[in-house]
């Protein structure tokens, strides 16, 4: 989940980048002088955006992929308790050896 959050993330980050590039053409005979001036800053607020931009899309993926998961988990649960599985319960393997 956190894999597809950092990816998503990117994606959003890379269209922003390179709709910027396209809206700020007028700066490029000053960008080495912007960067000396604001390296710091827009480091900074690149690194906060991410962190936020990441934030948010690890709550909509778990909000919208991770629907009823409790509800399947209990479901899971009661089938290992009663032991309707193929898959062995941990306390069953220990009790079988």
């Amino acid at each position: 989940m956190i894999a597809n959050a950092v990816l998503i993330t990117i994606a959003i980050l890379l269209a922003l980048a390179f709709w910027l590039m396209a809206e700020l053409k007028f700066f490029i005979p000053y960008k080495v002088v912007l960067w000396r001036a604001y390296a710091t800053p827009i480091l900074t607020y690149v690194a906060v955006l991410s962190a936020n931009v990441f934030a948010a899309v690890f709550v909509l993926i778990r909000k919208f992929f991770l629907k009823d998961t409790g509800r399947k988990l209990s479901h899971l649960d009661k089938q290992l308790h009663a032991g309707q599985t193929d898959v062995p319960a941990p306390w069953q393997e220990e009790e079988s050896d």
